[in-house]
């Protein structure tokens, strides 16, 4: 895999995990053993993410370049040290001739879809060498449980915790557990800004951290940058936020890319939701300013208290509740340039200071059996079919600045169209000689002031489990639609064709001026206990203002939402 740029995943908070563990499975579900499918997407470097090694046993591991920071009780049955490199027959005896006292906790139970991977159930909680999973090009040793019956499945309702479906091996110094806070309970929780940023001032986690940032580092040929998913709305985009500052400081130069994830429910406590706001205000402001670029990710119609509907996608049937895997379906794929030839030009979402990017996605991608990408993409009408995920709303007349943008699923022989010999083109996309070409045009005429980069790639996302099966009946097995719902129950959705972009848009003004209008006419000091933890009243007030400045930064003069005044 010569080629590669290394990037260094950083996960903080258990939101954060449960879009990582969906994150890192369809990672893998890229890897192919089909030697033509391989071909098709040469160009795309696995090792960017993930680190080949060898156990202690001699077994070949291949595990994600990750540190993953969280409450410990979030854990569940997975051991912080790892157990892919962990030897029973080289455990320390004991030198103590007298008498011992022996204190054991019970581990937690393993959930059953993970016993089925592992072979013995107390895989994950013993030392006993759970399975490496598949290398690229290696064989697909999951591919039996595509048809395992929905009841063996973990979802986001029935798993305890986000361990309870992460189907991933991860390396002993990926795993980072914080002992001082726990998930439950009132008295004791991250949930304040300054609780996660007095964290990372102490020499004890500090160190910790930088220990394991350079051993991944320094194993690296050429480091590309940094990416980090981010729970916003509690005390760990505190955490984010000096970890930022941190990335920063010691590797000026290096890209950092940011996820800013949130959930969708809301607490029927008003100072829960009060603290989740301030925190998210916080989060973004600092994330924004130490980030190459920062993009929220949440399925609410909103970041803020105002309660307006959830993002809808036509071809999923979801529970907005059970919403991280999709959050992480849009970033897997909108993360893809860092896996390509080249490096992902953050740079080109920055200029006058727009560190901010919305996430945008069409999951499915609308497309038909034996349909051509020129036929699907003029059946939209350069209207792009795909949905916010990062709370901003409608934004369909709202100007972009700039986008990357991301197509699978689109064999090679549907990519053109090769009307016969003597017939006229129906449009210039049925004129175009390749894929990439015909993206490319597509996306100057829905936006011909938008600089636009762009991807396509011909195999699609592969859905393992415990990927829910939330699609529309209009769906076939290869996620493609049908022109009616079939007579009896259709088989599981095994890929699909995925449409995504990151965007520079000048919705972003207003939906960053609303998160200060909020905050800027409530009396912050009726939350005493959220300043206690250690954010000062005038700091807060002055990352109001620069929320409100960096709202101002996405402006457009032609854009409809800059005749309002109520921003300025």
């Amino acid at each position: 895999m010569a080629g590669a740029r290394e990037v260094v995943t950083v996960q903080l908070g258990p939101y954060a995990g449960c879009v990582g563990a969906h994150w890192w499975a369809l990672q893998e579900s890229s890897f192919s053993s089909d030697p033509a499918t391989a071909r098709s997407d040469e160009t795309l470097h696995h090792n960017v993410l993930f680190r080949p090694g060898r156990s202690s046993q001699g077994q070949e591991t291949y595990t994600p370049r990750l540190i993953l920071m969280d409450l410990k009780g979030n854990l569940g049955c997975l051991k912080q040290e790892g157990t892919l490199y962990h030897d029973t027959n080289t455990d320390t005896p004991v030198a103590w001739k007298g008498a011992l006292t022996t204190h054991r906790e019970d581990p937690s139970p393993v959930h059953p879809f993970l016993k089925g991977l592992g072979g013995s159930e107390d895989n994950r909680s013993s030392g006993s060498g759970f399975s490496p999973r598949t290398l690229p090009g290696g064989k697909d040793v999951y591919a039996e449980r595509r048809n395992e019956t929905p009841e063996t499945l973990p979802s986001e309702t029935t798993a305890h915790v986000w361990s309870d479906f992460l189907r991933t091996s991860l390396h002993p110094r990926t795993t980072f557990a914080i002992q001082q806070y726990s998930h439950e309970g009132d008295s004791s929780q991250l949930e304040a800004f300054g609780q996660g940023e007095k964290l990372l001032q102490s020499a004890a986690y500090a160190e910790e951290l930088e220990d394991r940032l350079h051993f991944y580092v320094e194993e690296c040929d050429y480091l590309q940058g940094f990416q980090v998913l981010c729970d916003l709305h509690s005390g760990f985009s505190g955490i984010g936020a000096k970890l930022t500052e941190l990335l920063q400081d010691e590797y000026a130069g290096k890209g950092v890319l940011t996820w800013g994830v949130a959930p969708t429910h809301k607490s029927a406590v008003p100072q829960k939701n009060f603290y989740r706001l301030m925190n998210t205000v916080l989060g973004m402001v600092s994330l924004s300013s130490h980030s190459s670029l920062l993009c929220p990710l949440s399925l609410n119609g909103s970041l803020g208290l105002r309660t307006e509907p959830p993002a809808t996608l036509p071809y999923l049937r979801y529970d907005v509740s059970a919403r991280a895997w999709l959050q992480k379906q849009c970033a897997v794929q909108q993360d893809l340039p860092l896996r390509v030839g080249g490096s992902f030009k953050l740079v080109l979402f920055c200029y006058y200071h727009k560190q901010v990017a919305a996430s945008m996605a069409a999951v499915p991608f609308p497309v038909m059996r034996g349909q051509s990408l020129p036929d699907a993409l003029c059946s939209q009408q350069l209207a792009a079919p795909w949905s916010s995920m990062s709370s901003c709303g409608e934004q369909s007349k709202s100007h972009c600045f700039a986008q990357s943008v991301v197509l699978r699923g689109i064999s090679k022989e549907y990519q053109v169209s090769r009307p016969p010999s003597g017939t006229e083109p129906k449009s210039v996309l049925h004129m175009c000689d390749t894929g990439q070409e015909v993206l490319a045009r597509y996306l100057y005429m829905a936006s011909p002031r938008t600089f636009s980069t762009s991807h396509l790639l011909q195999s699609p996302t592969r859905l393992l489990a415990p990927y829910p099966q939330y699609f529309s009946p209009l769906l076939n097995k290869q996620g493609l639609l049908l022109e009616k719902p079939p007579l009896h129950t259709s088989a599981a959705v095994e890929s699909i064709p995925v449409f995504t972009a990151l965007q520079s848009s000048a919705v972003l003004r207003r939906t960053l001026g609303n998160l200060y209008e909020e905050l800027h006419q409530v009396d912050v000091r009726r939350w005493a206990s959220f300043f206690s933890a250690g954010v000062e009243s005038d700091d807060f007030q002055e990352a109001l203002e620069e929320l409100r400045t960096l709202s101002h930064c996405y402006r457009h003069s032609d854009a409809a939402e800059d005749s309002e005044d109520d921003l300025d």
